[in-house]
């Protein structure tokens, strides 16, 4: 509305401007054919009356006070020339003859001659302002051409200007007046027709999925409005039963990944339990002197194992962590190289510069991180020639850190921002919640994980815990 007030409104300017100097240019041209006739008549009415003969050479007798008069009653004043165009009277002053040219030129007289009408308008303009100059012939009464006949003539816009300006600041006001009428009827009926869709906006903005979402009533809501209500309450409906659906899911989800979970955590101490098993029937001799201290070793490794099965079985009875976090005052170097002791790979290294590191951590967890850390190193080696594993604990400030170093195949680039993702895993073999969970552990004490890697030449994985 407001787009069509402003066209109209240039537009009806532009007619309106375009109407005014064509009519200004049809005022002009009348006018001066009626002053020319009035001008013409005299002239005819004085050679009729005149004594003199009707020729070329007595124009400047017959006119030599008659044309004062005639300008002076008609209020137009105009010349006299012979018909080679030099300059016989003038009703001018005398100061004004002078400055003007006593000869026509070539063209106008050329232009005179061959017109059918028997005159010629010539037309021009200076510092702004437009003149007119009509030519035609004095004849005598046998209508033989004895003069020529200049009517000079001046257009002056000066009073008309004035009332076309008054006439468009008139009518900018009234489209002023109109736009703002325009605004406010606009603005009302904006309002009037946004404000249902107002109404969808805001419902579909509190929208939530975890929540029941209230449906929409509009009354007296036009067709399209409808439909979009319609619209929008059907989704509403899908969106309950599609959030139910999802929450179902995701609750079947949850239970799956705690099974999994689980299930891997209870593997991790029955693969070293396994081992434990078969290296003391491998290595029992009745009669070793140090059998009771092996036997008391293998015992202790057992009931370890047994003991963090029964602390996941636990949680897992009770909804909480797995397991919950039993702080306890440790010795980190002897945790981490008892941990170590349910491996029988010769390859794996272990070193530290202190044989006493403290901290307050849960011994069970802090052997998992291990024996997830290794366990994925020696996974890491299979075919490398002379593998490597080198795990070291070290004292970092107010933190212990501990480094698991292999020379094994590395890991691609691709994987480094998904390595702790928990399902992800690069093996053909394994549901990959191992290093989700040593992420889950080390987070948990406010600690941090990172791992360094370089493609065909080895990892490091390294876990800083706060002592306190």
């Amino acid at each position: 509305m407001i787009l069509l007030v402003l066209i109209a409104s240039v537009l009806i300017s532009g007619v309106t401007i375009y109407q005014y100097r064509e009519t200004l240019k049809d005022y002009h041209a009348d006018r001066l054919e009626r002053k020319e006739e009035q001008v013409k008549q005299s002239v005819k009415y004085t050679l009729q009356q005149t004594t003199y003969p009707q020729t070329t050479e007595n124009l400047g007798l017959i006119f030599n006070v008659e044309i004062h008069q005639i300008a002076d009653v008609l209020n137009a004043p105009f010349n006299i020339y012979d018909l080679e165009g030099q300059l016989i009277k003038s009703s001018r002053p005398r100061f004004e003859i002078e400055t003007q040219s006593n000869c026509l030129d070539a063209e106008v007289l050329n232009s005179l001659a061959s017109s059918v009408t028997r005159r010629y308008l010539e037309k021009s303009s200076a510092a702004g302002d437009r003149f007119q100059a009509s030519y035609t012939y004095i004849n005598d009464g046998k209508f033989k051409p004895i003069g020529i006949l200049n009517l000079p003539y001046f257009e002056n816009n000066a009073l008309i200007d004035m009332e076309l300006r008054e006439a468009l600041i008139q009518l900018g006001w009234v489209y002023f007046l109109m736009l703002l009428i325009a605004i406010g009827l606009a603005f009302f009926i904006t309002k009037y027709i946004t404000r249902s869709l107002q109404t969808v906006s805001d419902m579909m903005f509190k929208t939530d999925l975890t929540k029941r979402n209230k449906k929409i009533y509009i009354e007296d809501s036009g067709s399209e409005i409808g439909k979009l209500v319609t619209s929008y309450n059907a989704m509403i409906d899908e969106l309950e039963q599609s959030a139910a659906k999802l929450a179902r899911s995701e609750r079947e989800q949850a239970w799956r990944e705690m099974a999994k979970q689980v299930a891997h955590e209870i593997k991790n101490p029955l693969t070293p339990m396994r081992l434990s098993v078969q290296s003391f029937e491998r290595k029992f001799d009745p009669d070793d002197p140090r059998i009771k201290k092996k036997v008391a070793e293998y015992s202790k490794t057992l009931i370890q194992q047994i003991d963090t099965m029964s602390s996941i079985a636990s949680a897992f009875s009770n909804f909480a962590k797995m397991p919950a976090q039993q702080n306890e005052t440790l010795n980190v170097v002897n945790i981490v190289r008892l941990a170590l002791d349910i491996f029988n790979e010769p390859y794996i290294h272990f070193i530290s510069d202190e044989e006493e590191i403290i901290a307050k951590l849960d011994r069970t967890q802090l052997i998992r991180v291990i024996t997830n850390l290794v366990k994925n190193a020696i996974q890491a080696v299979p075919d490398v020639e002379s593998p490597r594993i080198l795990v070291s604990v070290a004292s970092d400030g107010d933190k212990v850190k501990i480094s698991v170093a292999d020379n094994g195949i590395g890991i691609a680039d691709d994987f480094n921002e998904k390595i702790f993702e928990p399902k992800f895993t690069t093996k053909s073999s394994g549901m990959g919640l191992g290093l989700g969970m040593v992420k889950n552990i080390v987070e948990t004490y406010n600690g941090s994980i990172d791992f360094t890697s370089q493609p065909g030449k080895g990892t490091v994985f390294t876990v800083l815990f706060p002592k306190e």
